[in-house]
């Protein structure tokens, strides 16, 4: 037994140097919650968070690894190490480095940073137990042994679902008709909806308007895109108040939400999707036809509708099915009440994330403008034309062509110039295909100079909605200058496609084509040859009208 204590004896006298001389102190220091990583002194790794830190007004840099000009106690919130009630930590210094990561977590949001000069990284702090009679007891006892803690997992990000790629705005209704405690079940509703739609990287982003008398974006898209993060800032929205102008906040949206800046993505469908308490005290209805126009598609739910003695009250008693995106039934959700609204979550969700529906949504399929430019002289040859007009076909018939979709247009032309039909003929894509393939061989020079001319003139002028293009196909080297007429189409916003066959010069396919040239000018030998390149111009102008927004 002598042996035992005198083994304790020893480990105690250990224990006691170590905290005495050792270099890691024992007490943490206490600092305060704007206390930066480089305030700190080298010696000094074990620090003291104070309680209830204001986390918007702790400034950090980075995630994971922060910027040594960052709060420390902001920096372990953030990181989760401690909690806004306070608590110790490990400080491990690092070098500077370039790029620090901004992000949200636990309340707090970090801010990137391009650059600093030193970093350093947060950690669990274990101090060590006082020497002394606790310890010697603490050996001398074996059993029972101490249970493990349990360690908690941390689930890895959302990458959200796959299957609900679309980038939503919700207009929340924050008017005084709501009224706070009603303001709350809403947020409680859509905190819901986003659970359900699983946000992440790769599914659905989400982003907050709050309608009230003065529209306010609370976040953006590409603020929040892990679900933990969504739901606290709509947990922290404040409730504003005031008229319920859920136009003015549908124009607020329009012109300043759906930005690459703000987070949108290409070809992902834009949905506003508009709460409405009541009814709106101004107008919706002219707001939502922009939106629409701009490619957004406008879902409209109605909670708590007026009753009999309010519809007097009511400026437009239509307002939802003007507003939205189609009135068919699918862009419009009525729920009773803010009370017992779970079972309205689920079918909400399972609309939004049916893309093939989306029928506002702005495609290169249908939201663009197709000029034909078609070469009918002499040496086309009546077969041979026949075979173009094939070609020209197949490139309409792969887009959307409808009065509120694309639209396609046909001149022909020699030394004279005919409009086949303008953009406003055929709305309809079985009508476009019967107009081209109704077209007749007229015969006579190459004027393809001109016929540039008269298509910017007449075919885009007076200017429409839509991005444009201009494909012309020709056998033959034109009589006039190409080069001047090509560029006047380019400053007028028209993306031009040269094609040629036969004898047509490559040099005057370059002098026509938009930049590349080796994308906008296309070449064959034999008429024959055509029908190859249809898709090769198909997908040219979606990746044209996707690079061009």
């Amino acid at each position: 037994m002598s042996v035992m204590l005198a083994v304790i004896h020893l480990l105690g006298l250990l224990s006691l140097t170590r905290k005495t001389f050792g270099s890691e102190p024992s007490v943490p220091t206490p600092i305060t919650c704007m206390t930066r990583g480089t305030d700190l002194a080298e010696d000094r790794p074990l620090v003291a968070c104070p309680s209830n830190c204001a986390v918007w007004q702790l400034s950090v840099f980075g995630s994971g690894v922060y910027a040594s000009v960052s709060s420390v106690c902001g920096a372990a919130i953030h990181s989760g190490v401690i909690t806004t009630t306070g608590g110790s930590l490990k400080i491990q210094k690092l070098p500077g480095r370039e790029h620090y990561l901004g992000s949200f977590s636990n309340g707090v949001k970090s801010q990137p940073l391009a650059r600093w000069t030193a970093s350093f990284s947060v950690h669990n702090s274990e101090p060590l137990e006082v020497s002394g009679q606790t310890s010697t007891a603490a050996l001398l006892k074996s059993e029972p042994a101490k249970k493990p803690l349990k360690k908690t997992v941390k689930k890895p990000p959302s990458n959200g679902n796959r299957d609900c790629q679309v980038d939503i705005a919700m207009l929340l209704d924050g008017s005084h008709n709501i009224g706070q405690r009603r303001f709350i079940l809403q947020k409680n509703f859509v905190s819901k909806l986003a659970l359900m739609l699983r946000v992440g990287p790769d599914g659905p982003h989400v982003g907050m308007v709050q309608a009230s008398g003065i529209p306010v974006t609370e976040f953006y898209l590409n603020n929040f895109t892990q679900p933990k993060d969504l739901i606290f800032a709509i947990k922290e929205m404040p409730f504003r108040g005031g008229n319920t102008n859920t136009g003015k906040a549908m124009k607020h949206t329009v012109d300043s939400f759906f930005t690459s800046e703000r987070g949108v993505r290409l070809g992902f469908p834009r949905v506003a999707l508009i709460f409405v308490d009541g009814w709106p005290s101004d107008d919706l209805e002219a707001a939502a036809t922009r939106a629409r126009e701009t490619g957004v598609n406008v879902f409209v739910v109605t909670v708590a509708k007026p009753t009999a003695e309010e519809m007097g009250m009511v400026q437009d008693k239509g307002f939802a099915e003007k507003a939205v995106c189609k009135d068919n039934g699918f862009f419009t959700f009525t729920m009773p009440s803010w009370f017992s609204t779970n079972k309205f979550v689920k079918p909400l969700a399972q609309k939004l994330c049916m893309t093939d529906q989306m029928l506002c949504s702005k495609t290169c399929f249908n939201s663009v403008n197709i000029g034909f430019l078609i070469d009918g002289s002499s040496s086309v040859g009546d077969g041979n034309f026949r075979l173009v007009l094939d070609f020209l076909s197949d490139i309409a018939d792969s887009f959307e062509i409808s009065d509120i979709g694309s639209r396609v247009a046909a001149v022909q032309f020699t030394y004279d110039q005919k409009m086949e039909f303008d953009f406003n003929k055929h709305l309809s894509k079985n009508d476009a295909l019967a107009g081209i393939r109704g077209i007749r061989y007229m015969s006579g020079g190459t004027a393809t100079g001109d016929a540039i001319n008269y298509a910017i003139s007449s075919l885009f002028s007076p200017r429409k909605s839509g991005k444009h293009f201009l494909v012309i196909i020709t056998d033959g080297q034109s009589y006039d200058d190409v080069r001047a007429p090509a560029v006047a189409a380019q400053k007028a916003g028209i993306t031009v496609y040269a094609v040629g066959v036969a004898w047509a010069p490559l040099e005057d396919l370059q002098a026509m084509a938009s930049e590349p040239k080796d994308r906008h000018a296309i070449f064959t030998k034999e008429f024959s040859g055509l029908k190859q390149f249809s898709q090769t111009i198909v997908k040219g102008i979606c990746r044209d009208f996707t690079e061009g927004k």
